[in-house]
């Protein structure tokens, strides 16, 4: 059961079955994959750049529609996507508080935000390790801040099953490992359910209960399971080089 009570139906919290998924009626990006997202997973989707990653992601979040096949959540689901920090454009001077604030903004640019609202995103702003920086302006934070900025704004709004897309995207190593560490506080602390996209091998085997491989020749999921079982018995070839790449210099 999720932190706020809601309970997995039979078939998970987020259930794709034989998920298909193509752009302005071009060739399939993804063909029938196949996921179950249960409540307190962690599962890290890979595979080389162009193998439906961030499609698939897209179609989980409900912003992306299936050719054939469907995508199932639990009524009622709260869902929070952490984007790339790179993609995103920082000209509009916006403050950590209200970036985290627009999270539930009531159909204003800059919202208005209550006291009690204040409180409860300085709490969630200390828990990231981002205390007293509320009214900094969020552009002149490093990298890993803001991607902490982006896990506070899901943070509040009490995002059951939170999305991260190449989360440690343009970070200094350190930086990356940090944020793996509070991806996994986040997860046993707050019984959060995560779905990480990411090229980043160290970060997989670090924080993921389970990798689902995207393979770029058959557009499917070709592996799914603990990483580091993934690895030390692959089923194709293609899976073991890509989860190896990183050990090449050994």
């Amino acid at each position: 059961m999720s932190r706020t009570g809601l309970s997995a139906t039979a078939g998970g919290l987020i259930v794709a079955e034989q998920l298909t998924v193509n752009y302005d009626g071009g060739p399939p990006v993804l063909i029938d994959v196949d996921l179950t997202v249960e409540p307190g997973d962690l599962i890290g989707i890979v595979g080389p750049s162009g193998s439906g990653k961030s499609t698939l992601l897209r179609a989980m979040l409900g912003t992306v529609g299936a050719v054939s096949g469907s995508v199932r959540r639990v009524s009622g689901l709260s869902v929070g996507l952490v984007p790339q920090v790179e993609t995103i454009d920082w000209n509009f001077p916006v403050t950590v508080a209200e970036c985290v604030g627009m999270a539930r903004a009531r159909g204003l640019r800059t919202p208005w935000i209550t006291r009690s609202e204040r409180r409860e995103i300085g709490e969630v702003l200390e828990r990231l390790g981002l205390h007293g920086l509320g009214d900094r302006h969020i552009r002149d934070l490093s990298g890993g801040q803001q991607q902490r900025v982006f896990l506070a704004r899901a943070l509040f709004t009490k995002a059951e099953v939170i999305f991260l897309d190449e989360p440690t995207s343009g970070l200094d190593p350190v930086s990356a490992r940090r944020l793996d560490d509070l991806i996994l506080q986040l997860r046993d602390s707050l019984d959060t359910t995560i779905v990480v996209v990411t090229h980043d091998l160290d970060s997989i085997f670090a924080i993921a209960d389970r990798a689902l491989y995207l393979d770029i020749e058959t557009k499917t999921m070709s592996a799914l399971g603990p990483p580091d079982e993934l690895r030390s018995n692959p089923p194709n070839e293609r899976v073991y080089q890509f989860l190896t790449r990183s050990l090449d210099a050994d």
